[in-house]
């Protein structure tokens, strides 16, 4: 089982990363012709394309110019499984894992990223922030999911060489970046709905939450198929039989 994740807007590098092991993002030299393309944006130029205030544009503009291809941590390139912050990740808690589960984690779990293409939790990476749903032609690529499709693609399928499942909580944006018409797998999207106003609905907050628990359950339970899946029962959230299909299983919280 693979499961994929969206990154964070949110990060924090102010974590130790002395003793914890690392690795290194593979493709590192499609970020730097990424990053070059950036730094030729002054700030203005980045607030438009981002849709970011100034103040955000600014410290992204700093974060272009002063990124770096980091092979090794250091305080200023840390793992992603702990840098990244943000809804999902609170649910997800991997700070809180043991190493046994983040060794799992290392195995199983990937995080989809507009400037890093695909990411392992260990992964050390630099500050950033690019969506992949930022509208930037980059190298005869007319966006970033055309930029990055087929290397997300191609490597998704060597993890799965092991597996037939992939489970997918990432966001639509991200997970756009994948084509799911050559991923060799069974693709199972959870959904996540709560009780609100008399009806079941996804309400965006609890769903991303939702998502970053689900990947906790399937890592510190080293789920492996479907019923594992079905399985999960953390929140409060409860899988509804009745709701779901093969491909969308849906878990309900009142």
């Amino acid at each position: 089982m693979i499961i994929v994740l969206s990154p964070a807007k949110t990060l924090d590098y102010s974590f130790s990363e002395k003793g914890l092991d690392f690795s290194v993002p593979p493709f590192l030299p499609k970020s730097k012709n990424l990053v070059a393309s950036m730094k030729k944006l002054n700030k203005s130029e980045l607030s438009s394309l981002m849709g970011v205030s100034d103040k955000i544009s600014a410290l992204n503009h700093d974060r272009f110019q002063n990124w770096s291809q980091a092979t090794k941590p250091s305080a200023h390139a840390k793992q992603a499984g702990f840098v990244f912050k943000g809804d999902v990740y609170q649910g997800l808690e991997f700070e809180k894992l043991s190493k046994q589960d983040i060794n799992f984690a290392q195995k199983h779990l990937r995080i989809l990223s507009g400037l890093y293409g695909v990411l392992k939790p260990l992964d050390i990476i630099s500050p950033y922030r690019l969506e992949m749903g930022t509208k930037i032609s980059v190298a005869k690529n007319k966006d970033l999911y055309e930029f990055w499709k087929e290397e997300i693609t191609n490597h998704l399928n060597k993890d799965l060489k092991a597996t037939s499942i992939l489970v997918n909580l990432a966001s639509i944006e991200y997970f756009s970046s994948v084509d799911t018409e050559k991923l060799k797998s069974k693709v199972i999207s959870p959904v996540f709905k709560d009780f609100k106003n008399g009806q079941f609905k996804i309400i965006s907050f609890y769903a991303k939450k939702a998502r970053g628990l689900m990947a906790k359950y399937l890592i510190e339970n080293r789920a492996k198929t479907p019923e594992d899946l079905y399985k999960f029962n953390l929140d409060g959230y409860k899988f509804s039989k009745k709701d779901s299909t093969e491909d969308s299983p849906v878990f309900l919280r009142k």
